[in-house]
């Protein structure tokens, strides 16, 4: 199947990687049988490789809940965003579904056109939640938003429904130890390290990424390395993560990150891209 430039992530989101296809893209494996992501995110990846078969995951149920009502309920999700308005007003106003009870009788159709206007308005394209799992990022005032990006989200819903795409909100370990096998490519982009004690940024979910699930991955990719499975990981390069992944290949490669809250901490900065295999 040809691949279609048109198939692109539809949000903006932290840790992206569409500016390091190049890189990763080099790293990776030249041929696989079957694709994984359990921290699937905006799918800049995924939409590069586009597999014929594919697992995705991601413990972010809205967001998952957009992937979703892509592949099955295009035309209707479009006609939804139609709707919104880019003023400040209209976006305070949907922002704060999520803290009423009429949240839970939205369709799915309404939370994923919630979810798309939010990260296309809101400040600098962040999905962050507050400790009650409430969306509290604030109006980011742009003239000119792409909300309705028609040709996009219908290049994305026709790769979804053409192929053998299964898409899950669960644990990453759940979902990669009971699918993935020999020759298949698994590619981890969990919430990074902290590279100092101020620059966390794992508020996308009400779950929390801390060293002790930095290192229950380190087991799951070791275990996957060893059934055979292509494994790429990409993190902060940190001495914790270096250490961590030393019985493994570790590239550092330099980042320009575009979304925090803080603009003096977006620029130029190191991540580790760790793989399993032999890439000569």
């Amino acid at each position: 199947m040809t691949k279609l430039e048109q198939v692109q992530p539809f949000l903006k989101w932290a840790g992206g990687k569409r500016q390091l296809l190049p890189v990763l893209a080099e790293l990776a494996p030249a041929k696989f049988n079957r694709y994984f992501e359990p921290f699937v995110g905006a799918g800049a990846m995924l939409f590069h490789f586009q597999p014929k078969e594919a697992y995705i995951n991601d413990i972010n149920s809205e967001l998952i809940n957009v992937y979703a009502t892509i592949r099955d309920d295009v035309d209707l999700l479009l006609e939804q965003l139609k709707q919104f308005h880019n003023d400040e007003e209209s976006y305070y106003e949907i922002r704060a579904l999520d803290r009423t009870d009429a949240f839970v009788t939205l369709s799915n159709i309404e939370r994923a056109a919630r979810i798309i206007y939010l990260n296309k308005t809101c400040y600098n394209g962040l999905f962050r939640v507050n400790s009650k799992g409430q969306f509290n990022v604030p109006f980011g005032k742009y003239k000119n938003p792409n909300i309705v990006n028609a040709e996009v989200l219908r290049a994305v819903s026709h790769y979804l429904q053409q192929n053998q795409v299964t898409i899950s909100n669960t644990d990453f370990a759940t979902m990669v130890l009971q699918h993935a096998d020999k020759g298949d490519f698994v590619y981890f982009d969990p919430p990074y390290d902290p590279v100092s004690a101020t620059s966390s940024f794992t508020s996308y979910a009400l779950q929390g990424f801390g060293r002790e699930e930095q290192m229950r991955l380190h087991q799951v990719f070791t275990e996957l390395a060893q059934r055979g499975c292509y494994v790429m990981l990409s993190n902060s390069y940190t001495d914790f993560i270096c250490d961590l992944y030393q019985d493994f290949t570790i590239e550092g490669v330099k980042a320009t990150r575009s979304i925090n809250s803080k603009g003096n901490l977006r620029g130029k900065i190191d991540e580790a891209v760790v793989i399993s295999y032999d890439k000569k």
